[in-house]
């Protein structure tokens, strides 16, 4: 009987989806985003999460226990070192699925799954879409600020190239 085996098996065996999710997770530490089958990356997600929730504490038992699900020690290196640094305050989510569209072969479901702490870009973007009405006031006063220095700037230099202008002559004249 299947009573409480819900998880995706992917049509794969045990062995070779354990190994298949390990060798993921270790691009994903790696290179922080991949390409994948959005299945895959769902499983991919239950997968490397408490291994980086485990990697917040760094104690030999947690590298141990980390290193049985990933088996390579530069990527256990990378989590321990640059990846548990940035997520240290973070409690939890730290991956994002982005859907990117079907494959063209057959037609499967494409995204990418990345580390949210790495991604510039969609941080970017993240403070860019938080508006409100103050905040767009403020936006307006500080816009019509930086348009006024400018301004400002060339008439200081008009009198130094003047002078400067008036200084040739002289020069020319005592010559």
């Amino acid at each position: 009987m299947r009573h409480n085996k819900k998880f995706n098996h992917l049509s794969r065996t045990a062995s070779h989806r354990s190994a298949m999710l390990s060798n993921m997770a270790v691009s994903l530490i790696m290179h922080k985003r991949i390409t994948t089958t959005l299945a895959k990356a769902k499983a991919l997600k239950k997968y490397v999460e408490p291994l980086i929730t485990k990697s917040k504490e760094d104690t030999t038992n947690s590298r141990r226990v980390v290193f049985s699900y990933l088996q390579d020690k530069h990527a256990i290196t990378e989590l321990f070192s640059v990846i548990s640094e940035k997520v240290a305050d973070r409690p939890g989510g730290y991956t994002r699925i982005i859907k990117t569209g079907f494959r063209a072969s057959d037609n499967a479901q494409m995204c990418f799954i990345e580390l949210v702490d790495f991604d510039e870009n969609m941080a970017k973007t993240a403070k860019k879409a938080k508006r409100t009405r103050r905040s767009s006031k403020k936006a307006t006063t500080a816009a019509e600020t930086p348009a006024e220095a400018p301004v400002e700037a060339p008439v200081a230099e008009a009198p130094a190239e003047e002078a400067a202008e008036t200084a040739a002559p002289e020069e020319a004249q005592a010559e």
